[in-house]
């Protein structure tokens, strides 16, 4: 193997530069950033496993793939961490975009309460790996407190409540009166929950990727353009014309899927965020919840380590690239700071930081984890909707069981081609 300096991809950015349409603004997080440094590729290598994509998706598959054994490369032709992870707003919630009773109506509750155990153990397993690797991320585990959508009926809520009581997901429901005298908020009842947290995305991806290189992972500046599968491996070709061949091949590309991977269910959003200033002592909410909200549009809020609020939603299907984006952001912003004055009227009502970002989403809420159909030794991790960090630890633990040759049932829940369910 044959790398040079890339005199191209400084350690640290400018600020205001924009990846290829990921994200736009200037979030919190980047303050503290500094990406690491990671040669060109200047000939062709052989490694086990290659992995497209260096944000937070591609981190974890690098640490986890890497700690098993495996010869791993990890290509991004952007500073790693700094593109569309740098937009997350970072709530490890282990509660769905899809509710437990709306999955229950597509799939059934038997799968549905499955998948949310699963997203419980993910959560559950990163703390574990942030706590014994003694990661330099900012994590802190969180209470999640799912308020009921303004105006509507609160026994859809307590419906949703016994749904998981009856799947043994932990939490409270909390009634109109005990949630004003609890935690403020006037609401008509809201679902209190143990077991989420928050991190700071932009550190917790680079101290994966540390992790990741010390044991034996290297991290390449690169463009794949091409992916050619042939006999026991694939021969992923670069923009600069050289190649690499692997045994394996994961796709972690953020919302960026290639033309020729079919996927029914995904489609591309926006998200907006802010960040206030920080807050005065005693004047957030209790225990710093999570906060989010019942209903499709929802907004979502939270607090960081120097006491600023981080809230984000507003989300648009219709503004997907990046000059629609920028052209909303002074509307989203107002609209931002106009729901969080209304959830918490002692906030000071600022943004400091205005951000936004582009993902992907599915039509039932779900990931699409797993093998690529019709291409050999390839796999793949999309459409994360709004449990980016959580899915993407979930995706490295399926996929490197998945390289070992293992299968399990529940893994056709998150497959990559799995039809649009009735009703989504």
């Amino acid at each position: 193997m044959d790398i040079s300096p890339d005199k191209t991809h400084p350690d640290t950015p400018h600020p205001d530069t924009l990846h290829d349409g990921l994200r736009g603004g200037y979030p919190p997080w980047r303050q503290r950033a500094r990406a690491p440094g990671r040669p060109v590729l200047a000939a062709n290598m052989r490694c086990d496993v290659l992995v497209v994509g260096a944000g937070i998706t591609g981190s974890f598959m690098a640490e986890h793939l890497s700690a098993l054994g495996h010869q791993v490369c990890v290509l991004d032709r952007e500073q790693p961490g700094l593109g569309s992870t740098a937009a997350s707003t970072a709530m490890l919630l282990w509660e769905i975009d899809a509710s437990l009773g709306k999955l229950t109506q597509l799939y059934g509750f038997e799968r549905a309460a499955e998948i949310y155990r699963h997203s419980l153990r993910a959560v559950s397993g990163l703390k574990k790996l942030v706590e014994s690797a003694e990661l330099p991320c900012g994590f802190r585990a969180r209470n999640s407190l799912y308020l009921a959508e303004a105006g509507t009926d609160p026994r859809d809520l307590l419906a949703e409540h016994l749904l998981r009581e009856r799947a043994d997901l932990p939490g409270n429901y909390l009634d109109h009166r005990r949630l004003l005298s609890e935690f403020a908020l006037t609401r008509e009842a809201a679902l209190l929950s143990p077991g989420s947290a928050e991190v700071d995305p932009v550190l917790l991806s680079q101290a994966l990727l540390a992790r990741a290189g010390r044991q034996g992972a290297s991290l390449l500046a690169g463009e794949a353009v091409s992916y050619e599968v042939e006999g026991g491996g694939v021969l992923v070709g670069l923009a600069n014309g050289c190649a690499v061949e692997a045994c394996k091949v994961v796709l972690a590309t953020g919302y960026v899927m290639p033309e020729w991977l079919h996927a029914p269910l995904h489609a591309i959003s926006s998200t907006w965020a802010i960040a206030t200033p920080p807050q005065q002592p005693g004047t957030l909410w209790r225990d710093r919840a999570l906060i989010w909200e019942a209903g499709e549009n929802y907004s979502y809020a939270r607090t960081t380590t120097d006491n600023r609020i981080v809230i984000g939603g507003e989300d648009d299907s219709d503004l997907t690239d990046q000059a629609a984006r920028d052209g909303a952001m002074a509307a989203k912003t107002k609209a931002l700071l106009s729901k969080l004055a209304g959830l918490w009227p002692t906030a000071a009502c600022r943004a400091d930081f205005q951000w936004s970002g582009a993902f992907g989403e599915t039509a039932d809420g779900l990931p699409l984890i797993g093998a690529v159909p019709g291409q050999r030794h390839m796999f793949a991790a999309y459409g994360y909707g709004g449990n980016g960090i959580t899915f993407s630890y979930m995706a490295s633990r399926l996929i490197g069981r998945m390289i070992a040759g293992a299968h399990e049932d529940w893994f056709e829940h998150l497959a990559v081609d799995r039809p649009v369910p009735l009703g989504a």
